[in-house]
């Protein structure tokens, strides 16, 4: 018995340094535990510290460099790699090519849509306003210059000439035919008098629907269409620039020729169906077909210029609608034909006659103005006063003035404006019929 008891306290020992040990061992690993979360829950709400995350990142590594070591060569092995697992997008996979069925789209179409909006109906009725309401202004529009050919323009001209009552075109060479002016040079046909086109010019602010005016202009010798009556003596601006509700028709006679030839101006009735292909045209030209009647029946003026007094004097005497003429203007123009204007201002004493000039036309201006006084007409001899229905003037220009320039220099600058100006102008009925300014 003796002996038995050192053997149990010999185990009891043995069996408390295993439980000791095992207790230690469970309170290490309780500690283990507990630790990092402790210290995870002290830091919360605390911002961490750089330092020991360079250092826990750095041990971290080395951690996982030792735990992984060998796991990391089986994968190498096995093709298990980061890139392996994630591989880099290719060219073709971020821009497919256009054969590929993917929806191109522009950068239009990343745009922001803005909604339609509903448009409310029309109601059928207007309502009242008690607001004031903007006039209606007409859309603005520029001034219209064109050339246009014309049948019953002066030339080609196969007839007479009234002065001789023989052929027009009395040279021929071959084939070409020509006419042998007065000084004795011969022009072609094919060169000086084949050419049909009529300048024609409509202001911006002509209307229709107001009493207006044709203003048809007989250019001088040597002269063209473009070059002199266009861009030289400025007669289309001069008639927008003077407001008046009026539109130009310059005819071309002979082309660059000193020359004064009438043409078909010459026959009876030559003017009047010149007038009348001319309203088709202008009907035409501002955009209402129905308005050729409008233009048939307007009110004329013709502008005579040097040479142009010919065609001015057998228009007024033959021309079949000297009524609807209701002025004449000459510019340096009265070479000769007098009988046929004293004639048509005493038959015509509600139209307007003007004639101004140099020193080159003055005795014949003189015995007008002479022939008009035998038959009772009065007789102004400047243009400061109003023109009215019935005022026949004659006005005398000093040197310096010279026939060249007599379409844009006469008693004022422009002279056709202030013409026209003045018959805007006056208070009279008979001429508001005529023209009406722009407002």
């Amino acid at each position: 018995m003796a002996g038995a008891a050192p053997k149990l306290r010999a185990d009891d020992r043995a069996d408390r340094t295993m439980s000791g040990r095992h207790d230690r061992a469970l309170r290490a690993g309780l500690i283990s535990v507990i630790m990092p979360l402790s210290l995870t829950l002290v830091q919360c709400g605390k911002a961490p510290d750089p330092a020991a995350l360079a250092a826990n990142s750095q041990a971290n590594v080395q951690v996982v460099a030792k735990t992984n070591s060998q796991s990391s060569n089986a994968r190498v092995a096995s093709g298990d790699t980061f890139e392996d697992r994630f591989p880099a997008p290719q060219f073709r996979e971020r821009f497919p090519s256009a054969s590929e069925s993917f929806l191109q789209r522009q950068m239009s179409d990343f745009s922001p849509k803005r909604a339609m909006q509903p448009q409310p109906e029309q109601a059928p009725y207007k309502v009242a306003s008690l607001e004031p309401q903007v006039p209606y202004k007409r859309p603005a529009r520029e001034d219209l210059t064109t050339l246009v050919s014309m049948k019953s323009s002066a030339f080609p001209y196969f007839g007479n000439n009234p002065a001789s009552d023989a052929p027009f075109l009395n040279i021929s060479k071959g084939d070409r035919r020509g006419h042998r002016s007065y000084s004795g040079r011969v022009y072609w046909q094919d060169e000086t008098y084949s050419d049909s086109r009529v300048l024609v010019h409509v202001p911006e602010h002509f209307d229709l629907r107001k009493p207006g005016v044709i203003v048809v202009f007989f250019h001088g010798n040597g002269a063209t269409l473009e070059r002199d009556v266009r861009d030289r003596q400025m007669v289309p601006k001069q008639v927008t620039d003077s407001g008046a509700n009026a539109i130009l028709l310059a005819p071309q006679m002979a082309v660059d020729a000193a020359d004064s030839s009438a043409g078909k101006f010459w026959q009876p009735g030559g003017f009047k169906r010149f007038m009348a292909e001319s309203a088709d045209h202008l009907a035409r030209l501002t955009g209402d077909p129905n308005s050729a009647r409008a233009f048939a029946n307007m009110p004329i003026v013709i502008v005579g210029y040097s040479g142009g007094f010919l065609p001015t004097a057998w228009s007024l005497e033959v021309g079949g609608i000297s009524d609807r003429v209701r002025g004449v203007v000459l510019l340096d123009a009265v070479y000769g034909e007098m009988d046929k204007f004293a004639s048509w201002i005493e038959s015509h004493r509600s139209a307007f006659f003007v004639s101004a000039y140099t020193r080159h036309t003055a005795r014949r201006d003189r015995e007008l103005m002479s022939m008009l006084r035998q038959k009772g007409i009065s007789v102004a001899e400047d243009m400061d006063g109003p023109l009215r229905p019935g005022s026949v003037v004659f006005v005398e220009t000093g040197e310096g003035i010279t026939h060249r320039d007599y379409v844009t220099r006469a008693w004022t600058r422009d002279p056709l404006k202030d013409v026209l100006v003045k018959m805007a102008a006056t208070p009279s009925l008979a001429l508001t019929r005529v023209s009406s300014t722009n407002p």
